[in-house]
């Protein structure tokens, strides 16, 4: 049987490690976190929704809203998003209106 020098045999190592390491990086893409923005808006919430709530029951449900416009106090904005790189996974936007008597009146569910 034929000995392999021990330097031919650290040559053979390193290179099949180096082969390792190059095609298990090529393989893997960078992981990418999921960013969610804005109040986070679930079915089981909508159905909480409904004509006469007051607007502290609604920020209790739906905690504080996105926009309070000074100049449309009887509209509350909600939005809400998951985007995962470039990619958009959900958009939802709430959208409530409130009557004289600061109870709700209405209200715009989208997806976006």
């Amino acid at each position: 049987m034929k000995d392999i020098p021990i330097k031919n045999y650290i040559n053979i190592v390193i290179s099949t490690f180096i082969l390792l390491i190059f095609i298990s990086c090529t393989s893997l893409s960078p992981y990418k976190v999921p960013i969610l923005q804005g109040n986070i808006i679930d079915e089981d919430d909508i159905s909480k929704l409904k004509e006469g709530l007051t607007k502290e029951q609604i920020q209790f449900i739906f905690g504080t809203a996105i926009i309070k416009d000074p100049f449309h106090s009887s509209r509350w904005d909600y939005y809400y998003s998951i985007q995962i790189g470039d990619n958009l996974i959900e958009n939802k936007k709430l959208t409530i209106f409130f009557n004289a008597d600061s109870t709700v009146e209405s209200w715009i569910s989208e997806t976006i």
